[in-house]
């Protein structure tokens, strides 16, 4: 099985590569790309020891000089202070214009080692192996980089494509079920926003908060990736359409924020997210009951019905969400389903119907 999936941009296209033990060849599909010499890897403990030394000696066997970071695993690392660690190890290493970072971790790795290539000596090349559900569906395609400020998630950034994106569904087996069940969050996300095949693929499986079959998860990552190649294709920079992606992400990145990134994980936030806004659009008529509860119906199967964080504020969420990337002319904007397979982008959501929604589900 393989899926050969191509990001159709202007002036930097470039392809997903989805195949079962890919990552044992991962350095003769680098070898393609006409790289520099020297590549820095980048990851963390926990994906250094199960696959870092792979990585490593299959580069130097085709004559790379290699070079390995290793930052903290979690959210909460994901800051300005870990992308100088980077700096400092491709400073160590000498790193060229020429030269790449291979990010080999989930999004938190993705996007910090994504941020340091568009920053490094003005930017260098940065490939993307992640080995994350939710990394491979989401993060690691479309160029979003970026680290979080104490006061908001994923506020400094830039837009810098990766030169390739490889992905070994077998690495998933050493995931976590709690962050496997967190990608479905994503997967489930598209499923909405945009490929109602995919929803009624999911809604077929016997289970998903663990494993699939091979068959069913590379329908899944194939689906969900080509989903997520269509839209950028579509709009790189997030001027337009690209801007439904971030459903379940506005109410979602606020719970994360306000429990430090500590609580709950970003899958488990979108899914929570996705579970308010979907009931904003019911309540707006923009989507049918049956609509939302399949889609609460997923969200269960896939082992992310989890409880609303306690001892937050309905008036620190809202005053969050002002900081939300989508905000335009401050009125937030959110992303509200109109039926399976479709959404839009609308800042027309009375606040007080926010504000209503935030203490129903948290309390005064």
């Amino acid at each position: 099985m393989q899926s050969l999936i191509t990001v159709e941009l202007p002036e930097n296209p470039y392809q997903v590569l989805i195949s079962p033990g890919v990552l044992a060849s991962l350095a003769e599909h680098l070898q393609t790309l006409r790289l520099g010499r020297k590549i820095l890897v980048v990851t963390n403990p926990t994906l250094q020891r199960h696959y870092g030394q792979q990585v490593v000696t299959s580069l130097e066997a085709q004559g790379f000089s290699v070079g390995v970071c290793i930052l903290p695993a979690g959210e909460r690392y994901k800051t300005l202070r870990s992308v100088q660690k980077i700096y400092d190890a491709a400073l160590d290493q000498q790193l060229e214009r020429s030269s790449t970072l291979v990010a080999l971790g989930g999004g938190v790795v993705g996007d910090m080692a994504g941020f340091a290539a568009a920053t490094w000596l003005r930017g260098i090349g940065v490939v993307q192996v992640p080995t994350s559900l939710l990394a491979m569906v989401d993060a690691s395609i479309g160029g979003k980089t970026g680290v979080n400020h104490p006061r908001g998630k994923n506020l400094i950034g830039a837009f810098h494509q990766p030169r390739l994106v490889v992905i070994d569904p077998q690495v998933l087996k050493t995931l976590p079920r709690r962050e496997f069940r967190a990608g479905m969050a994503e997967v489930i996300k598209y499923g909405v926003v945009w490929d109602q095949t995919l929803f009624t693929h999911l809604e077929a499986q016997s289970r998903l908060d663990n494993l699939l079959t091979p068959e069913a998860l590379q329908v899944v990552l194939t689906r969900s990736c080509t989903a997520k190649a269509q839209i950028v294709g579509q709009d790189e920079r997030e001027a337009g359409l690209r801007a439904i992606l971030n459903y379940g992400h506005t109410i979602g990145h606020a719970l994360e924020s306000l429990t430090n990134y500590r609580l709950i994980n970003h899958g488990e936030a979108v899914a929570l997210g996705m579970g308010l806004a979907g009931e904003l659009a019911l309540k707006l008529g923009l989507w049918d009951q049956t609509s939302y509860q399949r889609q609460q119906t997923l969200l269960e199967r896939a082992g992310l019905a989890i409880p609303m964080p306690t001892g937050l504020e309905p008036q620190a969420v809202l005053a969050c969400l002002q900081t939300d990337k989508k905000v335009m002319a401050g009125r937030v904007r959110f992303v509200l389903p109109t039926g399976l397979g479709s959404a839009i982008v609308t800042d027309q959501v009375p606040r007080d119907l926010v504000e209503q929604l935030l203490v129903n589900h948290l309390g005064a």
